[in-house]
């Protein structure tokens, strides 16, 4: 029955003679109209049916402990006890939710996940970030409760192995987002149980993971896109395996502990479907393989390159030339970037709108400024920026 429909008269005809005694599913076209917050959550205390109505269409939870990650020290050191209380109330009150975050909840151990038995099989999207008590076993919880499960994150979750996350890929076969950044104790194993069982996948990432060197990559399914692997300690085959999917449009490998016996990436055929990729502070990357990549991946709109200091004028040139799609390039600090390379992607990369340059001791004034007088379209930026994160799918 629609709102529309209902009208005094038949109010009337019912015997009705307030709001109260419209049906349950005008309420909640009611309650779905109301845009302002504390209207919406206002809601439940006319009576208990209101509440009962808020309650069932109640969809994201996200605990205040969720705020106070970047300030530890804020949280309860009795936190156990009432986080545990809490979650089991809520999730008992709220048995429709699709999305929950538990971010910031560090004193949270796996029993605060055993309502996700009964009332995670909505769930879609679980926040854990720096939930550092969770182990194997509350994964357990989470792979038998949320069969639904589409986005997972587990940042900084030390005691997750790769059994447990063996055990989660079993069970959440539609997972296509997952964050595992410092989750120091997993491996290419639970990684390539990760890519063989969920073959949605979209994005990964697997920041600041020690033991991964990529090869759990291999294989992987083209639908994978988005690859996170910053200060990763990737082999030549680990970055093969990354791109074997053909299907990447964002890849961040910044930072990487490359091999000191030269380029690490030549030969290397990376996805022609490339948007975003970060190379940041990948000293050895060599101008063979800027070349390549340039000729390669056409359709690239950020290229991060600061700190790549073996590229040189050959490199800027094929970057001029060949990307004619980028619109933001990161050059900070860039040893070999002269007044000819600068010149080169003045005169190419014709949709460029930022550029990100400071630092560059062989840079002269004077060719920076006749690179603003010729593209006054071209903003340059001084600041520059850690990592390419536009858009981020574990948010």
């Amino acid at each position: 029955m629609s709102l529309e429909k209902v009208d005094m008269e038949d109010l009337s005809k019912l015997g009705a003679t307030s709001i109260t005694h419209l049906p349950d599913d005008c309420l909640t076209i009611i309650f779905h109209g109301l845009d302002c917050r504390t209207d919406r959550e206002s809601f439940g205390l006319t009576c208990r049916r209101w509440l009962r109505i808020q309650n069932f269409n109640r969809r994201t939870l996200q605990f205040e402990c969720s705020f106070s990650i970047l300030n530890p020290s804020s949280l309860s050191a009795k936190g156990l006890d009432v986080y545990t209380v809490h979650i089991h109330r809520l999730l008992r009150r709220f048995q429709h939710l699709e999305s929950l975050s538990l971010c910031g909840c560090t004193e949270l151990d796996d029993s605060g996940l055993t309502r996700l038995l009964s009332y995670g099989s909505n769930l879609q999207k679980l926040n854990l970030d720096c939930c550092l008590k969770v182990t194997n076993y509350g994964l357990s919880l989470v792979a038998s409760g949320c069969p639904s499960l589409t986005t997972i994150s587990l940042y900084r979750c030390l005691i997750i192995t790769d059994e447990g996350l063996e055990t989660l890929t079993t069970a959440c076969l539609s997972l296509k987002c997952i964050n595992l950044s410092y989750c120091s104790q997993i491996s290419d194993k639970g990684l390539k149980a990760l890519t063989q069982q969920c073959r949605q996948l979209q994005a990964i990432n697997v920041s600041h993971c020690e033991r991964i060197s990529g090869v759990g990559f291999e294989g992987c399914s083209k639908s994978l896109v988005h690859v996170e692997a910053e200060s990763c300690k990737l082999s030549l085959e680990g970055v093969v395996g990354i791109v074997s999917g053909g299907g990447i449009e964002h890849l961040d490998v910044s930072c990487l502990s490359w091999s000191p016996s030269g380029d690490p990436l030549r030969g290397i055929g990376f996805s022609s479907s490339l948007k975003i990729l970060n190379f940041r502070m990948c000293r050895s990357v060599s101008d063979a393989s800027i070349i390549a990549i340039a000729k390669g991946c056409t359709l690239l709109e950020e290229w991060n390159l600061a700190l790549c200091h073996e590229v040189s004028i050959s490199g800027w040139q094929a970057v001029g030339l060949y990307c004619q799609n980028l619109k933001r390039l990161h050059v900070n600090r860039c040893l070999n970037l002269t007044d000819n390379g600068l010149r080169a992607l003045r005169d190419g990369c014709r949709s460029l709108s930022i550029l990100y340059l400071n630092g560059c001791a062989r840079v002269t004034p004077l060719a920076l400024e006749l690179f603003k007088s010729h593209r006054g379209d071209v903003c340059i930026k001084e600041e520059e920026v850690m990592c390419i994160k536009p858009y981020s799918p574990f948010r």
